[in-house]
């Protein structure tokens, strides 16, 4: 298969509120390769990823509206690789099922999910390194 066959790494992102920045930095960090990538996010974080860091972001829902839910039936779907679900472990989420639904997809699916800075950017790591090996065209 060449390069120029090989399907983009679809990710979706996905922050609660106290995480927006944190994900965002992530990105920052790795803007280069989500260049690469195609991406899906909720709303507000995808919103915020597009205007802050100028990358291509499909838009779904806020997570408490069912952003959350649609990425989940993506993942069910096979159309998402990985997920980058910067979770706030210390506030009460309303969506919580949603939330827990979506990370069970993620095991049941075997898909990789970050739910934390530091696995999100081992996650991009790989990914990193998964690309460079590939056979150049």
């Amino acid at each position: 298969m060449t390069v120029s066959t090989v399907p983009k790494v679809r990710i979706a992102l996905i922050a609660h509120d106290m995480k927006k920045d944190d994900i965002l930095a992530v990105a920052s960090d790795y803007v280069d390769v989500l260049r690469q990538c195609q991406l899906v996010a909720t709303g507000t974080t995808g919103g915020r990823i597009a205007t802050e860091l100028g990358l291509d972001v499909e838009r779904m829902l806020s997570g408490p509206h069912g952003g959350d839910l649609q990425i989940g039936a993506q993942l069910a779907e096979g159309r998402v690789d990985m997920v980058l679900f910067l979770r706030d472990p210390m506030t009460p989420q309303p969506h919580e099922p949603d939330i827990n639904a979506l990370v069970r997809a993620c095991d049941v699916h075997n898909v990789p999910c970050a739910t934390n800075s530091a696995t999100a950017r081992m996650l991009l790591e790989q990914l990193i390194a998964r690309l460079a090996a590939q056979p150049a065209a």
